[in-house]
């Protein structure tokens, strides 16, 4: 027997949704018939929305209108702007553009800084939007920014496909400023990886570059600012020569604890100990160049 729909129960059936959205995306800052105003950063852009699409599609300004309604001040609105100094105007556009259309248009001069607004706004698609177009268009210069964002922000995938670019492309990533501007937290994140294609000897010069420039920036003594950092670096990779050098440049810095550098010359006095007493070096990286003592690593971390 068939099923014959009832001409009583409701049947859903979809238009063409791109005209659906060309249509709004004409209403995207668009004065006619618009019912609020903002003025956005130093330049005072105007820029013109409607209560209704930004209300219904984030809870931001559904708070924000329905208190303004509550207090009898909703007529305010077409007289008053509302001044955001601190926004981009760009960026605030493109805000706007996925409230109306579900669509941004992103480059890498604001994809972070949409980023950021996604998250204030509590804009998890477009958040997602964001995450995608960073991760897709990742480079040398913009990775560590990049990184930077996903620890700020908790995006734990966006931060594992940022490690994977850094891990391939290290020993150019760590002359970057972007580097250098990383916070402790975004630095260690990097240096407990074992497939960093970079020596321990040149990947401690960068954490050393890194910590004289951030000491300047905080105001802080270079040990202070480091003092996370360094513990993640490997010195027992060095050799004798190199710790050598590596304790004459300390001197003058004082960046890595001197109870560091002596467990590093620990492993070396003992490596030829009892196999009992003999201590086992920390995992090489991927990039780390060989020296004589390595022999003595496990046979499974070789």
């Amino acid at each position: 027997m068939a099923y014959i729909h009832s001409p009583l129960l409701p049947v859903c059936k979809n238009g063409n949704t791109a005209v659906f959205t060309a249509a709004l995306r004409r209403l995207v800052n668009n004065p006619e018939f618009s019912d609020v105003k903002f003025v956005v950063g130093k330049e005072q852009q105007e820029v013109f929305a409607h209560r209704c699409i930004l209300a219904c599609r984030c809870e931001v300004f559904h708070g924000m209108f329905s208190q303004q309604l509550q207090t009898g001040r909703h007529t305010e609105l077409l007289e008053t702007p509302i001044v955001l100094s601190e926004a981009q105007p760009e960026v605030f556009l493109a805000v706007i553009e996925f409230l109306y259309t579900n669509c941004v248009t992103l480059n890498n001069h604001i994809a972070f800084e949409v980023l950021t607004s996604a998250v204030e706004y509590g804009l998890d698609d477009l958040r997602k939007l964001c995450v995608e177009f960073v991760t897709e268009t990742l480079t040398v210069e913009t990775v560590c920014e990049a990184l930077q964002a996903a620890v700020t922000y908790g995006q734990l995938d966006m931060k594992e496909k940022c490690l994977i670019f850094i891990e391939n492309h290290t020993l150019e990533i760590v002359k970057t400023r972007g580097f250098h501007e990383l916070s402790d937290l975004a630095l260690v994140s990097i240096l407990q990886s074992d497939l960093l294609l970079i020596d321990e000897l040149d990947l401690l010069c960068a954490v050393r570059e890194w910590a004289h420039v951030n000491s300047v920036v905080l105001e802080l003594p270079i040990p202070d600012v480091a003092k996370d950092a360094v513990t993640h670096l490997r010195l027992s990779l060095l050799s004798p020569e190199e710790l050598t050098s590596l304790e004459k440049e300390n001197h003058k810095d004082g960046l890595i604890p001197v109870e560091q550098i002596a467990a590093a010359w620990k492993f070396h006095a003992l490596k030829k100990g009892s196999r009992g007493a003999r201590p086992h070096l920390p995992w090489r990286r991927k990039g780390t160049r060989p020296r004589d003592h390595h022999r003595y690593l496990n046979l499974q971390r070789k």
